[in-house]
């Protein structure tokens, strides 16, 4: 029955008729109408019109639309359209087997398709092809639907200045879409329809991001790398995320900000309500209260537990590793490296950093809050959590925010040192504890150190002179790495003060980040390097200096390379102090702008590490993601470099084109990618050594011949580790 109804209504016009046909009025549904044929309409479990009838259904509203409402009428909810709008519903239950039930879904599209035939309208005859406004006549075509007073207060509108700067605003933020819509006019409810026949499947409906990627699939049949970049993304979150998830794996994948109400796609007319399970009877107020008193019951019991044990165990459950830590009731003096907790709503980690326990230490030229401890805020866990204390200085919030700033902490909820869970070790592996009675620091140096010292030096040092003479389509031959140096480090930390919160200084000179200073290191720092834990700035700062002792400035690289402190620039700056980071990247650039270089920038997002590498002279940005994602993910960071390398331009008195003023570049290059939730420092840093050691200005787009590979090995990571640790012991860090 639904197909030859379908048959009837929807016969195609010729050629000629399609090329000559005027203004859309249904007449054939009409028509059909006084023929006793009442079009059946069909939905899905969500909610969406499907065929078949479905494009009728909606080709007819637009048309009622049209006749009936103005298009004067900018205020869809103004009560004055009611009976407008009764009369419309009135038609459609006339033409079409529709539920009561459906008024609100069909209300809706009778607002959207006005919208869009204003905006039609506005476009195709009052805009010139720059579009400039044009003061164009009522066209012809749509007298019968047009008054002439309704056209001149339409044109008027256009002209008005607010709404010129609304449309302007709202052209702009359509303009250049990063994930363009492919399908037309298919919306989402019919393209999951052909989905499920084309695959002849039981499902009654697909997950949000299959549909997705499908709608951005053009005539070509092959979707763009950056859409199947945020596919994979979303395959890997569907894994590991609880079933009640999954209805947000998209919005996390692409990692931009939503709104109440929307679900990413899915498309016109689903809202979370049509996705959630139908809710059963709503209980009693008496029900209520007993859930309540329940929950107050559990509550104090858990709070009497904790206050009757000074130090309890939480478990912080992370992508990683699930960490046991234990809350210190005394912090220990100095800067040590630590977790920060919050209490409420639920105890949970949600960022790392370091905690400065000195005496007489001030917080931005102020006193410290009762009970709090001075902290700089590394890697943010939780993004979103709330600061216990917001910064007045830096306007900072949340905790990714604080990321690069120091912030006030409760005492309590500062968790310093953790163990992560591993295999216990044999005997035979256990690492030697020396003391000072039998066996001398100066012993252990001479044993353990002198013998392999000058053959490392002369293999870090030659790396760029070892990879020229492999032959440039030959990978570099690595030696396997040892653990005798991260071995050596450890057994000298053990003999010192810094297990029990010592630190010491790294002296970071002017020529590496444009200004001088004393990078501190704790025990924390140097266990992230002997348990494979994340690493944090102080790590990457000093890994910096080593290439910058050992690779560039021996080789004469420094006047090619150079690197901007990722204390300085990171994403919790560039949201919280935009003009900071603004400043000193254009006075690094600009105090070499007499040169072609290549700046290095280790970019922290507050939990990922990747790598910026730009080339300001010919304003080019490699971007370096060992997750594979794309710059847009990060949308604040990529305006500040273009908005940095535009005014690097002016001040240098470049002329360029109209055309050539926004021809920043910026290339993705498909590096190595790392195979779980650790290394992403560790390959960023990589990611530097390879670039210096080849003595290259420009990155392959897929990466360099030599050191081209899916993901680095285990023992390529080691590699990095053993240099920092002999770097360490080079600068005696431990005396």
């Amino acid at each position: 029955m639904a197909d030859d109804q379908h048959e009837e209504v929807s016969k195609k016009v010729s050629a000629e008729e399609e090329i000559r046909r005027g203004i859309t009025v249904m007449r054939r549904v009409v028509q059909g109408r006084s023929r006793g044929i009442i079009l059946d309409v069909y939905w899905n479990n969500q909610g969406q019109l499907i065929e078949p009838n479905g494009h009728t259904l909606t080709s007819f509203i637009g048309a009622l639309v049209r006749n009936e409402i103005p298009i004067t009428c900018d205020d869809w909810r103004n009560k004055e359209l009611n009976e407008s709008k009764e009369k419309i519903w009135s038609e459609i239950k006339r033409c079409f087997n529709i539920e009561e039930e459906r008024r609100g879904f069909c209300m809706k599209l009778a607002g959207k398709l006005l919208r869009g035939f204003r905006t039609f309208l506005s476009s195709k005859f009052l805009k010139d092809a720059d579009g400039n406004f044009v003061d164009a006549e009522l066209p012809k075509k749509y007298e019968s639907l047009i008054s002439a007073e309704e056209w001149e207060a339409f044109k008027s509108k256009r002209q008005d200045p607010v709404f010129q700067r609304i449309s302007a605003t709202n052209r702009e933020r359509a303009s250049s879409p990063a994930y363009p819509y492919r399908k037309g006019r298919v919306g989402y409810g019919r393209l999951e329809q052909s989905m499920l026949q084309k695959e002849e499947s039981s499902e009654t409906s697909l997950p949000a991001h299959v549909l997705w990627k499908e709608a951005r699939v053009g005539k070509s049949g092959v979707p763009q790398e950056e859409v199947l970049h945020v596919y994979q993304k979303c395959e890997e979150l569907s894994q590991s995320l609880s079933p009640d998830d999954t209805k947000g794996i998209l919005s996390r994948a692409l990692d931009v900000p939503e709104y109440s109400g929307r679900v990413r796609g899915k498309g016109f007319g689903v809202t979370p309500t049509s996705l959630s399970i139908k809710k059963g009877k709503a209980p009693s107020n008496r029900e209520l209260h007993a859930r309540l008193e329940a929950m107050q019951a559990e509550l104090d019991a858990l709070r009497r537990e904790r206050e009757a044990s000074a130090s309890t165990v939480y478990r912080y459950a992370s992508d990683k590793n699930s960490i046991n830590c234990t809350f210190q009731p005394n912090i220990p003096e100095g800067i040590s490296h630590c977790q920060l907790y919050l209490s409420s709503p639920y105890y949970r980690m949600v960022g790392k950093g370091k905690v400065h326990n000195v005496s007489g230490v001030l917080l931005h030229t102020r006193e410290l809050p009762a009970g709090c401890l001075k902290v700089s805020v590394d890697i943010a866990v939780e993004p979103n959590a709330a600061l216990p204390y917001p910064s007045d200085d830096s306007d900072a919030t949340t905790v990714h925010e604080a990321v690069g700033s120091f912030v006030a902490w409760p005492t309590n909820l500062i968790c310093v040192g953790y163990e992560t869970p591993t295999k216990s070790k044999s005997k035979d592996n256990a690492i030697p504890r020396h003391t000072e009675s039998t066996v001398s620091r100066k012993e252990l140096q001479e044993n353990e150190v002198s013998n392999a010292s000058a053959q490392q030096k002369k293999e870090v040092s030659n790396a760029s002179a070892r990879v020229k003479s492999s032959g440039a389509k030959k990978t570099v031959a690595r030696k396997k790495p040892t653990t005798k140096y991260r071995s050596c480090l450890r057994t000298f930390l053990e003999m010192t003060d810094i297990p029990t919160g010592g630190v010491r200084t790294v002296h970071m000179e002017v020529g590496i980040f444009g200004f001088d200073y004393d990078q501190m290191i704790g025990n924390e720092d140097f266990m992230q390097v002997f348990s494979h834990e994340e690493i944090g700035v102080t790590v990457v700062n000093t890994y910096i200096r080593f290439l910058y002792d050992k690779l560039m400035r021996p080789n004469g690289l420094d006047v090619s390379f150079g690197f901007l402190a990722p204390a300085t620039v990171n994403l919790g700056l560039i949201l919280s102090k935009p003009d900071t980071v603004t400043e000193y990247v254009l006075r690094i650039l600009m105090d070499n702008k007499d040169a072609e270089k290549l700046f290095f920038i280790s970019f922290n997002t507050g939990g990922h590490w990747l790598l910026l590498a730009i080339n300001p002279i010919r304003e080019i940005v490699y971007y370096l993601d060992s997750l594979g994602n794309d710059w847009t993910t990060y949308p604040d960071m990529k305006v500040l470099i273009d908005t940095v390398l535009q005014a690097f331009r002016a001040q240098r008195d470049i002329q360029t084109s109209r055309r050539g003023a926004n021809s920043i570049t910026w290339i993705k290059v498909a590096c190595p990618q790392q195979r779980n939730q650790i290394d992403c420092g560790y390959f960023m840093l990589r990611f530097m050594r390879d670039t210096l050691a080849l003595g290259r200005l420009m990155i392959p787009t897929d990466y360099f011949e030599e050191f081209k590979c899916a993901f680095y090995t285990k023992d390529q990571v080691d590699e990095i580790k053993e240099e920092w640790c002999q770097f360490m012991i080079e600068l005696n860090v431990f005396s």
